[in-house]
């Protein structure tokens, strides 16, 4: 009795991946009032940013390359990215958060994910 072995491969797609793992992530972090979630969605031309408060479902804190005074910034997209990190360190300090839990959204942390990051730290939050 011979035993068929299929050796063909299925391709899963880098969105599958992404959003499983994004899913994965997701039941573990979990931002509060005191240390919200600091959350990075990415595309391939833009960065958006939200500090969200999951306990109340309400968004403390925003920034995105789609602003006007970004657009204008000059540098490319992980040198933008890093200035998104910055603005929205700002806003959230001043609604007065100080620590917050990075949530990279099933990317790696890399490129402009890691900017994002570095930005905020530089803003002075704490990941």
């Amino acid at each position: 009795m011979a035993i068929s072995i299929n050796k063909k491969r299925t391709n899963k797609s880098k969105a599958a991946g992404r959003s499983r793992r994004q899913l994965r992530i997701r039941k573990r972090i979990s931002g509060t009032a005191v240390r919200p979630r600091l959350v990075v969605n990415r595309s391939a031309r833009h960065v958006f940013v939200q500090v969200v408060d999951d306990t109340i479902g309400q968004t403390v804190a925003s920034a995105s390359t789609l602003e006007a005074d970004l657009r204008a910034f000059d540098g490319d997209k992980t040198a933008k990215a890093k200035r998104v990190g910055e603005l929205v360190a700002e806003r959230a300090k001043a609604a007065g958060v100080e620590a917050v839990v990075f949530d990279r959204g099933g990317n790696k942390y890399h490129g402009r994910i890691a900017a994002v990051a570095d930005g905020a730290r530089e803003g002075g939050l704490s990941l």
